[in-house]
This record gives C-alpha cells, structure tokens and sequence, in this order.
C-alpha cells in the first residue's frame, strides 16, 4: 500500500479546502517544492498534486503559477508525482508527462467526454489514473462543484471497460475534514472497478489507515491532505505502515 501526502495548488501556493469548496480554503505554504522535498524526506516515495487552478477554470497566470510548480515538483530526487486537477487535453497529458510526471490523472472528462477518455487510455495506458469523486452516489465535476447526472456505479463500470488501472475514489463529503474514513465504499468500489483502489477523503490519522488493514487487498493507496498539515498523522509513521499493510496482502 502507498501512502500519497497531497499537494493541493492554487496560485502556486499548497492549500486545503474543506469538502472541495473553493471559498474554504486554508494556505499551508508559498513553497510547494519545498514540501514535496519534505515528504521525500520523510520517507515518501509518491506525491499527489492537484491542480485546483486549473479544475476551477481559474485565470491564466494563476494557471501558470501552478505549471511551475507541478514541473518543479517533478523534479524532486526520489519522489514519484501522480498529478491532476483540469486535465482535458491530449496537449494537456503530453505537457505534464513531459515535467516528468508518473502518473495522471483524468477526473471531469471520464464522465463529461467519454470518447475523448477513450482516446486518451488507448494512447497513455497505464500513465492514466481515473479519478472520481461522487457524494451520495453521485458523481461530481468541475471541482466538484456540479454534478454529472451520472450514477457512480455506472461511471465506473464505463472505466474499466475504457482499460483503466488506476482509480483514486474521493468521498467528497469527508474530504478535507478528518472526520475518518468508509471503509465499506472502498471495498464495493475496488470489487466493481476489478483492481484496488486509492483511499481519499477523511484520513484524519494512522488509526484511519489501520482500519484499512482487514480489507489492504482492495487498497492501491491512501491519500492524505490536511492530516500531514495539520501534524495529526506523520509522514514517516504513515509510509511505514502502508508498507506493513503492503507486506501481509496476498
């Protein structure tokens, strides 16, 4: 099991909103960069980025900022970058995989321009990450802010038809907010995806991950956010015990 702390960008600067809310957001840094060395030396082989800039159609230069970073980022010895946030390109996935990221990932397209996803998985393959996020069973776009009159069991079944991999599934109502996590919404989604999942949203602690132990077969990753920012949940202790979960899965 992977542990991912997260980036979250905006402007260039790393932030947390809570449930995905523009308006609550809280500033952690002015040094991105300076934050994903930290998590590599804290024992961090993967960073999640997000790029909240360019999810919300925010303006160019804000958009720019962001670019700058995530290259940066990229460019951290030892750590491995999973980026999204306002992919919906060709162009786009090109740009990032050359700032040398490792994997990335396609949210509001899956669902709002599934021929385009298509394309896209037949020519990045496993370089693709689907990440969805849904409240109440639904799925939500463009940031979050909208929904997609799509049903999320029925976003996923269209995922793995597509040759997806890699799914990060985010319970929009706990993100942000540490209020701990469903266990049971990540099993059911990594038995209807057909290959585990990565954990997002309300992990608030090591108790948190350790409660994913009985069930670590159906677990890729877990993605931490405010957690690390707020010190309720270290870095070194949080890798290690993946890596004991990794370890007992069969």
């Amino acid at each position: 099991m992977i542990l991912f702390p997260a980036i979250d960008l905006i402007g260039g600067k790393v932030v947390r909103l809570e449930r995905g809310d523009r308006s609550r957001c809280k500033v952690y840094s002015d040094d991105p960069v300076a934050v994903a060395r930290s998590f590599a030396e804290q024992g961090a082989s993967w960073v999640h980025v997000v790029d909240l800039s360019a999810a919300f159609g925010e303006d160019e230069d804000t958009c720019a900022a962001n670019s700058v970073a995530i290259k940066a980022i990229c460019g951290v010895d030892g750590l491995s970058v999973d980026v999204g946030g306002g992919v919906r390109s060709l162009a786009r996935i090109d740009e990032l995989a050359g700032y040398g990221a490792h994997r990335i990932a396609l949210g509001t397209v899956l669902v709002t321009e599934p021929g385009f996803a298509e394309v896209a998985a037949q020519g990045f393959g496993e370089l693709l990450v689907a990440d969805i996020a849904a409240h109440d069973g639904q799925v939500k776009v463009n940031g979050w802010r909208d929904g997609a009159g799509v049903a999320l069991d029925d976003a996923v079944a269209q995922l793995t038809e597509l040759g997806f991999k890699h799914l990060v599934y985010t319970d929009i109502a706990r993100d942000g907010m540490q209020t701990g996590i469903d266990v049971q919404a990540y099993v059911d989604m990594a038995n209807a995806f057909g290959n585990p999942v990565i954990a997002s949203g309300g992990v608030a602690s090591l108790a948190d991950i350790e409660r994913l132990a009985p069930v670590a077969e159906s677990i890729e990753g877990v993605i931490t956010g405010r957690a690390v920012y707020e010190g309720t949940l270290d870095v070194a202790e949080g890798v290690a015990l993946c890596a004991s979960l990794t370890a007992v899965r069969p």
